[in-house]
C-alpha cells in the first residue's frame, strides 16, 4: 500500500495556489484541475490538492500534523526549502541531515508544516 493523495485546508485560495504553483515548478507536480473549493497537482505517484474546508469553517493545521514529500537529492530538499521560504513560507527546520535521512522544514502560508527529504547513504 502506497499514500495516493494529501489535502490541505486554506483560508486563501489564490494566494495558497501561487505558493504551491510556484514550490513545486521544477517538481513533476503539475496543476490538473480546479474548481470553486479544491485545486489539484499531480505527478506520476500521487496526487496533491488545496480545499477550502467543506463545512465552510476556518481552515486550521493540525499540531503535529506535517506531510513529507521524498524528493532525490540533497540539492533539491536545500532548493525546496530555500523556495518555501521565498515564497513566503517560515522555517521550521534547517536543511540538514537527521539519521539515514536528510530533510527540512517549512511552513506554508496556511501555517501547514512541510518537510522535504531524501534518504542519504552511508
Amino acid at each position: 500500500m502506497k499514500m495516493n493523495y494529501f489535502v490541505l485546508g486554506t483560508n486563501n485560495m489564490p494566494s495558497a495556489v501561487r505558493f504551491y504553483d510556484a514550490l513545486f515548478e521544477q517538481t513533476g507536480f503539475i496543476q490538473t484541475f480546479a474548481t470553486d473549493r479544491m485545486t489539484y497537482w499531480q505527478n506520476d505517484e500521487m496526487a496533491f490538492a488545496l480545499a477550502i474546508p467543506f463545512d465552510e469553517e476556518e481552515a486550521t493545521n493540525g499540531n503535529g500534523t506535517m506531510l513529507g514529500f521524498g524528493v532525490d537529492s540533497v540539492e533539491e530538499v536545500k532548493r525546496l526549502h530555500k523556495k518555501a521560504i521565498e515564497l513566503g513560507g517560515r522555517c521550521e527546520g534547517e536543511p540538514n541531515a537527521r539519521g539515514p535521512f536528510f530533510s527540512a522544514y517549512v511552513r506554508d502560508l496556511d501555517n501547514n508544516k512541510l518537510c522535504f527529504g531524501c534518504a542519504v547513504s552511508s
